[in-house]
């Protein structure tokens, strides 16, 4: 049988008490236990895009791509079991106990994994806590930029059967850690969170993930929806500092201050609130805080319909802002957004745009697949069409369809049909000015973008839409710029902004800028082939063609296909020779391409 070595983020994961669980009633834990995998845990691990490598009755070997994955996973499965929980007797409730190791492991033929790095997994999954996770020191290493978990060092610890002793770590669900310090906004590459943002002279807001009171965890999708566009609701006001989504939502389920959040994440007032859905009916609860004293500046419940959903969105809106005493230069009809008249084609909705997050083939699919569930409900969904074209663009950018071109033009013409539908909605003009990016139509892409937002100042998509087009036009200090103001609004950033922010110091000739800002998204993204390549270009333009050698290597890893000529013909580059002056510093390492 055929076997080949390779690493491998491997998580592995037991019941705690199977046998006392099953003792006391085998055929409902057992039912209890198949209805997890199949409602959680075997979706969760395939949108973390992992692989389930084997179970042993009441445990399973799981192997992850990256690390980051692997924790991720642990994470929303362990903090979905807390919920699951809630109201259980202590004897009677299923945990889970999980140990993720980075290393070496061989696999074989039939795809099973064997080797010192399983061990270690299995030794770690061992000592962790009921509801925990473990992580080696080599996985811990992977993750600690990006946890918002209290982790316990446990120093160094000698595993079962396993010759020299491990430093664990433990990392405790539910617990926030101390609130990371934002980036401040600058117009070079970041250093480091050096400094909180400072509060914005305007008023500022961040809108907290609101909780799920259904007693029903994949009604998450729902409360996550209405905090998201209570988000976009008030980013249409120029008037206001809005925060963006990815930044707010790092504190979901986090027992964390509010002060503490308000300082981290540089505003003065924040939102929060839950969402209890049952049956036709449903209750939202919602209170403003201002973190200069901890007082509640407003607050207030709304029992409705379900049907009535969007009005309850229109009428907290409307509350917030008089709460705030602002006074809105284009008038109150700004907040009054076009909205699905279905609620049925709303939860498509909801459900697709936060398969789209995902940022997965997978989640891409599912994204689409649902968006055109709420169109074949409701036709005049423009929102639902713009996603819709989102998706199809999506799969021409990253390459996932087999007729690329044919995604760009379909996912332009849907574009277009969304921006007739509802002139005055953003997401229509956001999904056409990146189809028209890609088709190379960069003035047109500009002007798409500009519209969108013209109608929703705060939205940092948008913003980073805006920077690529800089990027591609030829305008590289300008997006370093509009950069600066998406950090402000997200201080807790995605990896990618840091590829864009090393695109354009590299178009400016700033190699040694461009590299600091890789490196600070190679420590959060390691699967980054677009990142090592650059890296490689900008060693070889410095001279330094060992270090360019071993970058473009860890790309073609990564990426075996990794085409510079299929780049070459997809970048839309008004200035053909931007682009070259990326392959020259891979030529001047002596590499060819």
């Amino acid at each position: 049988m055929s076997e080949t070595r390779k690493i491998a983020a491997i998580l592995v994961a037991d019941v705690v008490g199977y046998s006392r669980l099953t003792g006391a009633d085998e055929d409902r834990i057992l039912a209890r236990l198949r209805t997890l995998r199949s409602d959680l845990i075997d979706p969760t691990i395939a949108v973390h895009n992992g692989r389930v490598v084997k179970r042993t009755g009441d445990g399973s070997l799981v192997d992850f791509r990256s690390v980051v994955d692997a924790v991720r996973c642990a994470i929303e499965v362990q903090t979905a079991m807390v919920e699951r929980n809630a109201g259980v007797p202590l004897e009677l409730r299923i945990e889970f106990r999980v140990g993720i190791h980075l290393g070496d492991v061989v696999e074989e033929g039939d795809g099973d994994l064997m080797g010192d790095g399983v061990n270690i997994a299995a030794r770690l999954e061992g000592i962790a806590k009921p509801g925990g996770i473990c992580l080696s020191e080599d996985a811990y290493r992977q993750v600690r930029a990006r946890l918002d978990l209290a982790v316990t060092d446990l120093g160094e610890t000698q595993l079962r059967n396993i010759a020299q002793p491990i430093r664990v770590y433990s990392l405790q669900v539910g617990v926030a850690s101390q609130a990371k310090p934002a980036i401040p906004a600058q117009t070079r590459a970041p250093e480091g969170p050096s400094a909180r943002p400072s509060v914005p002279d305007k008023p500022s807001i961040a809108v907290l993930a609101f909780n799920n009171l259904s007693g029903d965890a994949e009604q998450e999708y729902f409360s996550d929806g209405i905090s998201e566009d209570i988000i976009t609701d008030l980013s249409r006001l120029s008037e206001l500092h809005v925060i963006a989504r990815n930044s707010s939502f790092v504190y979901k389920k986090a027992a964390v201050s509010i002060p503490d959040v308000a300082k981290a994440l540089g505003v003065r007032y924040v939102l929060e609130g839950s969402v209890r859905k049952a049956g036709n009916r449903v209750r939202v609860t919602a209170q403003l805080i201002d973190a200069s004293h901890g007082g509640h500046v407003w607050a207030s419940r709304f029992d409705r319909d379900l049907t009535d959903i969007f009005a309850v969105q229109d009428e907290l809106t409307q509350e917030i802002v008089t709460a705030l005493k602002l006074k809105l230069t284009s008038g109150p009809d700004r907040l009054a957004g076009t909205r699905a008249v279905n609620v049925e084609a709303y939860e498509f909705f909801l459900r697709g745009r936060e398969q789209a997050w995902a940022h997965t083939r997978a989640g891409n699919i599912a994204a689409r697949g649902m968006a055109e569930a709420a169109i074949a409900i409701d036709p005049d969904y423009a929102a639902a069409l713009a996603l819709t074209a989102f998706t199809h663009v999506l799969d021409y950018i990253n390459g996932w369809s087999s007729d690329q071109e044919h995604s760009l033009r379909i996912g332009r013409e849907l574009a277009q049909q969304a921006v007739g539908m509802a002139e005055d909605e953003a997401n229509g003009h956001f999904a056409l000015g990146l189809a028209c990016l890609w088709s190379r139509e960069l003035d047109r892409a500009w002007a798409e973008t500009q519209r969108a937002l013209e109608l929703s100042p705060n939205s940092v998509q948008l913003l980073m839409s805006m920077a690529h087009i800089q990027i591609f036009s030829g305008d590289p200090a300008g997006a370093l710029e509009t950069l600066d103001a998406s950090m402000r609004l997200d201080p807790h950033y995605p990896d990618l902004l840091l590829q864009f922010v090393a695109d354009a110091h590299f178009s400016l000739g700033g190699y040694e800028q461009a590299i600091v800002a890789i490196e600070q998204r190679l420590a959060r993204n390691q699967r980054s082939d677009t990142a090592f390549a650059l890296l490689a270009s900008c060693y070889g333009h410095l001279g330094q063609p060992e270090e360019s050698r071993r970058a473009w290597q860890r790309a073609l890893q990564i990426n075996p296909g990794f085409s510079v000529e299929r780049r070459r013909r997809v970048l839309p580059f008004r200035n053909p020779e931007d682009f070259e002056r990326r392959v020259e510093g891979l030529r001047k390492a002596g590499l060819t391409v």
